[in-house]
């Protein structure tokens, strides 16, 4: 296909905030870049960056390397604060419940919170991988609330039954089912097929 012919790569943010987990969003940031036809935007709360060094060692320049375009989540004056700004869906991997709690009431502090409003208020996809444990009534209500405004709420659970052999697997799969409810392909972990039938005894 001529250059001229191809379609545009898909507009796809990614933001990384506070809570455990951020291996979740650099892994999500690898496939989408290894996958190709994609345009990453990146946006890590002070947060997350923490938690980018403290859980996986993984520093700025590297994680900045893995996306297309960087914003810094103090900037709300950014294209992704604005809904003419064309993107397909966002995802924020992991969601503390400090974001979760300001989507859930429309509070655009910050360009993660702000962008996260605008796929809500166009119509676009909104999937947060929401990590705490265990859960109070507030945090509850407010998944509620950003289902019923039409955003995902997507905890990154292990799935035991398909057997992981290593961490990798288990984050593999979470991502995984982030890339379906993206509507991506991939081959990125295996899929249910089902038990066979037991055997008559």
């Amino acid at each position: 296909m001529p250059a001229t012919d191809r379609p545009p790569p898909r507009r796809i943010v990614v933001a990384i905030t506070g809570a455990s987990g951020a291996v979740y969003g650099a892994r999500l940031l690898q496939v989408l870049r290894g996958l190709g036809g994609f345009e990453s935007h990146l946006v890590v709360s002070d947060a997350g960056w923490r938690n980018l060094q403290h859980e996986g060692n993984m520093d700025r320049a590297s994680i900045e390397a893995l996306a297309d375009q960087v914003h810094d989540a103090h900037n709300v004056g950014a294209a992704l604060a604005s809904g003419s700004f064309q993107c397909s869906a966002m995802v924020v991997a992991p969601c503390s419940m400090r974001t979760l709690a300001a989507v859930a009431h429309g509070l655009s502090d910050n360009l993660i919170t702000r962008a996260a409003d605008v796929m809500l208020k166009e119509r676009r996809r909104l999937v947060l991988m929401v990590r705490e444990s265990p859960l109070h009534l507030v945090h509850l209500r407010n998944m509620v609330s950003v289902t019923k405004m039409g955003g995902i709420i997507c905890p990154p659970l292990p799935a035991f039954y398909l057997r992981p052999r290593s961490v990798s697997d288990i984050v593999d799969h979470s991502v995984a089912r982030v890339l379906d409810l993206l509507d991506i392909s991939h081959d990125l972990a295996p899929r249910w097929d089902g038990l066979a039938p037991p055997e008559a005894s």
